[in-house]
């Protein structure tokens, strides 16, 4: 595929002209293929692979319920990009519209908050992918981590084209186990082979106590994991500044957003729970392994595990091209080490990815010297700064909406249907979730994080500003 380039700039000064709606200097190297399985990947991680035996068994069949409601309000958040995306299709996306709806600092504190988000969750995921080894061979994990750390890094700065290649072929695997996953569990139901065809049937989603066996509390209590699942699906948002045509793309990828979930989570767990009854699992548990344990299917915890290792590998991926993108939108409005604007000859952002892919690696083996308290900390804030991003979405949303609808900027050619009221009842959703994080001690950390790493943003861009009044300006390019 022919990647479609724009001038590029190679000593941190201002986009050059060919990338003027957007570019930054970066090339539009991501094509229609590999933006819609972006879009479809990144709904799709280790939150329904692995995590979701937890809330099947504290939610019972209802989780499946905490999942529509979710994807629905999902869906909003996403709408709500697209209308800011074909309005200003940009790479340093959120943090961007920020900076130019709400102002510099919140500018400031949406890119680098982003960027922890996926530093912390690399640092996650590479150690995950490097556990998930072991069940096939016998080598320290710390030298899997360090061989995954340094492979996607340098595939990061080949070119965007090899990133997406990558994501493309990460998402295939997802989406794949997945279908097949389905059509297995349609075939026990109706055909009836493997040894779960006695047992297996859809009166499981209510016979064991109930749709609700727990409780609508204990359902409500189970959004917030969902929606952690759900983590990343803004990231083709980060895409829009190297898409090849955003104004066509982009709003399709976004539009798959209730059929991806329709069919990935919903009709997924709807035939798991038909095949094993919801009483079978527990915490720790993924659901795709005891569907394939009850229909005797052998390999299929060695299935899963490769799914779950795909799976960590394109976090760490994305991680990669996001925090290397955000870190060089925050350096060309001043709030960030000039040095982040640097690209190479392909139009990557040399710097500021090393920078993350160091820390990375430096993450890793924190986690592995002192898997501690602390560090379980930081992992539990990535969940609090991914909803950040979400909530600036939504309030820039309702902002460019208005100002649009006066006359002062032009309407976007994707308007959110249903906006900005559907963007209000996002935000209480997603108020009602970090409320129910302060209610559950599990989950509560998350919230005591927070503030800290507010604290510490609010003394660096005081700092910052005294000291480079440009941090403070916005300069729309």
């Amino acid at each position: 595929m022919t990647s479609a380039q724009v001038d590029q700039q190679h000593d941190g000064g201002e986009a050059a002209d060919g990338a003027a709606e957007g570019g930054e200097g970066y090339q539009r190297g991501l094509g229609t293929r590999q933006i819609q399985m972006i879009a479809i990947g990144g709904a799709i991680g280790t939150g329904l692979f692995l995590g979701a035996g937890k809330g099947i068994a504290k939610a019972g069949p209802s989780l499946i319920l905490a999942y529509a409601i979710a994807g629905v309000v999902i869906f909003m958040i996403m709408r709500a990009l697209g209308e800011l995306l074909m309005y200003r299709p940009v790479s340093g996306s959120f943090s961007e519209y920020a900076r130019e709806f709400i102002g510099p600092f919140a500018g400031f504190v949406t890119g680098w908050t982003y960027w922890l988000f996926w530093v912390v969750t690399g640092i996650t995921e590479v150690t995950a992918a490097a556990a998930y080894m072991t069940y096939w061979f016998d080598m320290p994990q710390w030298l899997s981590a360090l061989i995954f750390t340094i492979v996607l890094y340098g595939a990061n700065l080949i070119s965007v084209k090899l990133f997406g290649e990558l994501e493309f072929w990460f998402s295939m695997v997802k989406v794949t186990a997945i279908v097949g996953m389905i059509l297995i569990c349609v075939g026990v139901l109706t055909i009836g082979f493997s040894d779960a065809a006695g047992t297996a049937s859809v009166t499981h989603l209510w016979k064991d106590g109930g749709f609700f066996p727990n409780g609508v509390g204990s359902t409500l209590m189970t959004l917030q994991m969902v929606m952690f699942a759900f983590l990343a699906v803004e990231l083709v948002g980060v895409t829009a500044g190297e898409s090849k045509d955003p104004k066509k793309v982009l709003p399709r990828a976004i539009n798959t957003v209730p059929w991806r979930i329709a069919v990935f989570y919903i009709g997924a767990l709807t035939m798991i729970l038909s095949v094993v009854p919801w009483t079978s699992f527990h915490g720790g548990m993924s659901p795709f392994v005891k569907a394939f344990q009850e229909m005797g299917l052998a390999a299929g915890a060695g299935i899963v595990n490769f799914v779950v290792l795909t799976a960590a590998l394109s976090s760490c991926n994305s991680g990669m091209y996001s925090t290397g993108r955000m870190l060089r939108d925050l350096a060309l409005n001043s709030q960030g080490p000039k040095a982040f604007t640097r690209l190479t000859p392909s139009g990557t952002p040399l710097v500021g990815t090393t920078f993350s892919a160091a820390l990375m690696l430096v993450g890793v083996w924190i986690n592995y010297q002192w898997p501690g308290k602390a560090f379980d900390y930081v992992v539990s804030f990535a969940t609090i700064s991914g909803m950040w991003a979400w909530i600036v979405i939504l309030i820039c949303q309702i902002r460019y909406r208005a100002k649009s609808d006066r006359g002062v900027l032009p309407k976007s050619e994707f308007r959110a249907p249903g906006a900005p009221f559907t963007s209000y009842f996002a935000l209480l959703f997603i108020f009602m979730v970090i409320v129910l994080m302060g209610i559950d001690k599990d989950a509560r950390v998350s919230l005591y994080c927070a503030p800290l790493w507010g604290l510490v943003l609010a003394v660096s861009y005081v700092v910052l500003r005294s000291r480079n009044p440009q941090a403070a300006a916005f300069r729309k390019r």
